[in-house]
């Protein structure tokens, strides 16, 4: 019950919404106040109807009485008797705008259309509600609009001068009963339409178009009233856009039943004809084309022609530019008096004036920068009303070019080489000198340039390539292709006087060779201290080039002594000479050339000492310590050197040559290597009927096990005459090679000089090694503790030492001993005993502790209690006591 309570007042609510709706028909509110002789359009719309979008409409007539029936949408036969004639002359339209509206048009309205005009729509509705149906009053006022031009004939039709001020009247007024007001529009026709200029609004506002909103917001068109009925339209300056015919437009509003203003009619007429003429204006250089030297000055005159009459001023402004274009873009304003006689000048150009037409520039002092065109650009300003000033024409003149020339400055340039190189890396220096200099100033200057050109053997033409070259303050500015060596000093760029410039290259390469040319250039300076290039000489070219011969080296060696024996001084020299090598040095190496020498290299030859260019002496691979003063190498003369060796022994038998190298300089004080040569050979021959030494390897065991003792015996023995053993003595050394064949490198293991000093080659394997004496021609090896690694091919070499009569040691030829293997067995027990007892005891060992897991798992881990499930007896119960 509660719910249903609650929704009556909505439904009771909805029931007023639906008899609330229904179609509306609209028109006009009343009254409608029309002019008569107007058009009158009264529009009607239907809204909130159902049916179809396009509805009907029918329009009724009444002045009191019944209605009648004027004009339909869908009835033709719907006009009746009196309308149907102004229906058929299209005198009053029904005009549609839309589906659901129409306008009712009446052409020239008169006072008998004034009353009641209903608006009817035809239902479409299923159910009629709202209204079908709105009337509007229509009242028709007589025309008391009165629109008037200037009554003076004169201004029909006006000429005027561009600048120029002028006026234009209009009368308008009304005679309405009803309360109207009027707006008031002038507009201008210069072409094929009007144009608005200004309003007086129905509102009492001034309105002014786009076009003239400027002019109208600075005073030059204005609007004013004169009197009650006059409009006053004034122009203060005449531009050529204002002329063109100028009328009057006079609409009359009044505000409607709905406070809107509505416009009830509309009148124009035609004021007058304007033409605007344009001032003319003439802008004349009186002088042409001209030419002026250089310090001395420009006057030029600057003529002005107008038609204007009248109060006026003139402005003129000077330019001046390096083109003829006259729209003066990149122009430079030399000099302009303003239309208030307002000069601006400088100390150097000056304006005067001849007479109220003509201005005069002069320009003191011209340089050649000052060579170009100069234009004049004048300007006619005429008087406002508000006491200010116009301007109404400008103009520019043709150019006049000025050429300032100079005395002609004459100079030659020649260039000439003080240092020629004859040989790569010598020095280049080159002379760019200024002669017979005539016409010139304190303020000229020269600067030089310099270029270079590669020599081709082809007939292509080589570009020339920039060295470096000075500005006009001698800053000096280095081409890439000299950019790097000047900043290291190799090419030098100095002036040594003011009229001579210098080119030094330190060191001269193959790539420096081609031609060479200087440009010197004039400068002078400017009165704004500007230096300008007056003019360019270019020198004849000198070519460095130098012919490149092949360096030659000729070494002579001379034995000085031709017959000595050993244990006396071995001295030889050798003469040096070369051809095409610039200031040569020499370096001197002395080699040997001897056979079974442990410090011979692959080619057999052995490095004993050498002299390099410095004159710095050097040891190479003489390594006889006992001798190490025993070779000396000497410069005698710059081309000779001389070599000396002391207590010379049997084995320094052999070839000796000089191998010498010239060395030239180079750049930045270093040397360069040019050719290498070598001496003929001097040959150091001894002939003895000495002793003769032989050497033999014996082992007792050449075949053991490891880490037995291995026993090797050096056994030297003597052919010929006996010596005593003080006088012998020996250089023994010990080699193993660790391979079955010869095949490998031999490894020192141990040596004993003659002096009885052992020495012990570095082992990586435990076994060691020891070298004994134990005869005065028996050395014995040991090795204890023999590794794998010790087997191989062993052999001795031994270097006898015979000590002369003279009590001289004389080194014999170093002899070597055949090998012997040593073989290094493994000992097969005694290498598995010790595994084997270790193995037995871990099984051992491993067996006991495994039975003492087991019995302990048995005693603790794996003992249980059975105990007896109790079994209870009970009788089974009959079924039939259950």
């Amino acid at each position: 019950m509660g719910h249903c309570a609650g929704s009556a007042p909505l439904l009771l609510l909805l029931l007023l919404l639906a008899l609330c709706k229904g179609r509306i028909v609209r028109v006009p509110k009343s009254p409608l106040i029309r002019v008569e002789g107007t058009e009158t359009v009264i529009p009607c719309n239907v809204t909130d109807y159902d049916g179809p979008s396009e509805q009907n409409f029918d329009w009724e007539f009444s002045q009191g009485t019944d209605f009648v029936r004027i004009v339909s949408t869908w009835d033709l036969s719907f006009t009746s008797q009196q309308y149907q004639k102004r229906v058929d002359d299209k005198e009053i339209v029904l005009r549609r705008s839309s589906n659901n509206a129409v306008e009712l048009l009446i052409r020239n309205i008169q006072p008998v259309d004034q009353g009641e005009y209903k608006c009817i729509t035809p239902s479409t509705d299923a159910t009629v509600q709202g209204n079908y149906d709105a009337t509007v009053q229509v009242k028709v006022i007589a025309d008391g609009l009165t629109v008037r031009g200037s009554k003076a004939r004169s201004s029909i039709s006006r000429k005027l001068s561009e600048g120029d001020s002028f006026e234009l009247y209009c009368s308008a007024s009304t005679t309405s009963s009803e309360h109207t007001h009027l707006q008031v529009t002038w507009e201008l026709k210069n072409g094929t339409a009007w144009q608005e200029i200004l309003s007086l609004t129905h509102e009492g506002k001034f309105w002014s178009s786009p076009e003239y909103e400027e002019r109208y917001l600075s005073g030059e068109v204005r609007l004013d009233t004169v009197g009650n009925d006059t409009y006053r339209l004034s122009v203060s300056q005449a531009l050529p856009m204002d002329g063109g015919n100028y009328r009057c437009l006079v609409s009359e509003w009044v505000k409607g039943a709905d406070s809107s203003w509505q416009k009830i009619q509309e009148k124009n007429v035609e004021v007058a004809s304007v033409v605007v003429q344009q001032t003319a204006l003439d802008v004349l250089i009186t002088t042409s084309n001209m030419s002026v030297t250089e310090r001395d000055s420009l006057d030029l005159t600057c003529n002005i022609t107008t038609d204007r009459n009248g109060i006026f001023q003139a402005e003129v402004t000077w330019y001046f530019s390096q083109s003829p274009d006259t729209t003066l873009l990149d122009a430079k304003v030399l000099l302009s008096v303003d239309h208030d006689s307002l000069v601006s000048d400088s100390s150097l150009i000056s304006l005067s004036y001849m007479d109220s037409k003509s201005y005069r520039m002069l320009v003191r002092d011209v340089g050649v920068d000052e060579s170009g065109y100069y234009f004049c650009r004048a300007a006619v300003w005429a008087p406002q009303n508000n006491r200010g000033w116009h301007k109404v024409v400008e103009k520019t003149s043709s150019p006049v070019n000025v050429v300032v020339t100079t005395l002609e400055l004459d100079y030659q340039v020649f260039l000439s080489a003080s240092k020629m190189p004859t040989f790569s890396d010598d020095p280049t220096e080159l002379e760019c000198r200024i002669t017979n200099v005539q016409n010139t100033e304190a303020n000229t200057r020269f600067t030089v340039s310099w270029y270079y050109r590669m020599l081709l053997l082809s007939d292509d033409v080589a570009t020339d390539q920039l060295l470096a070259m000075m500005d006009a303050d001698w800053t000096l500015m280095v081409g890439n292709r000299s950019r790097q060596r000047t900043q290291n000093g190799e090419i030098i760029f100095f002036k040594q006087a003011m009229d001579i410039f210098s080119l030094r290259i330190q060191s001269t390469s193959e790539a420096d060779k081609g031609d060479y040319y200087c440009v010197v250039s004039a400068w002078r300076r400017h009165h704004n201290n500007s230096w300008v290039k007056s003019k360019d000489v270019t020198s004849i070219p000198v070519r460095v080039f130098w012919k490149n011969q092949d360096y030659t080296l000729t070494v002579e060696a001379v034995k000085l002594k031709p017959f000595f024996v050993a244990g006396h001084t071995f001295e030889m020299t050798c003469k040096v000479s070369s051809q095409n090598i610039k200031t040569p040095r020499y370096s001197v190496l002395i080699t040997a050339e001897k056979s079974l020498t442990g410090q011979s290299n692959l080619n057999g030859t052995t490095r004993i000492i050498s002299l390099n260019q410095d004159s710095v002496v050097r040891l190479e691979d003489w390594t006889d310590q006992a001798r190490v003063d025993g070779v000396v190498l000497e410069k005698v003369q710059e081309n000779e050197f001389r070599y000396r060796m002391y207590q010379t022994q049997i084995s320094d038998a052999g070839l000796y040559r000089c191998v010498v190298t010239a060395w030239s300089p180079g750049g930045g004080g270093m040397w360069r290597e040019a050719v290498n040569g070598f001496s003929n050979p001097i040959q150091i021959d001894f002939h003895t009927s000495g002793p003769v030494f032989n050497v033999s390897v014996h082992s007792d065991y050449p075949t053991i096990y490891q880490g037995e003792l291995a026993d090797l015996l050096c056994i030297v023995t003597i052919e010929g005459a006996a010596l005593e053993p003080d006088d012998l003595a020996f250089d023994v050394s010990w080699f193993a090679v660790h391979s079955f064949a010869l095949d490998r490198p031999p490894v020192l293991l141990a040596s004993l000089d003659r002096q009885g000093i052992v020495s012990q080659a570095r082992r990586n394997w435990s076994s060691d090694v020891s070298l004994e004496r134990i005869s005065p021609m028996e050395f014995r090896l040991r090795v204890h503790g023999s590794e794998d690694q010790d087997f191989g091919n062993h052999y001795c070499s031994v270097t006898p030492w015979v000590r002369s009569a003279t009590g001289v040691w004389q080194r014999e030829p170093e002899i070597k001993s055949k090998p012997i293997f040593i073989s290094v067995k493994m000992d097969v027990l005694n290498a598995l005993k010790y595994p084997l007892l270790i193995g037995i005891g871990l099984a051992t060992i491993i067996g006991l502790l495994s039975c003492l897991i087991g019995y302990c798992s048995s005693q603790w881990c794996c003992k249980k209690e059975v105990q007896e499930t109790r079994r209870e007896r009970r009788r089974l119960m009959s079924m039939e006591m259950d």
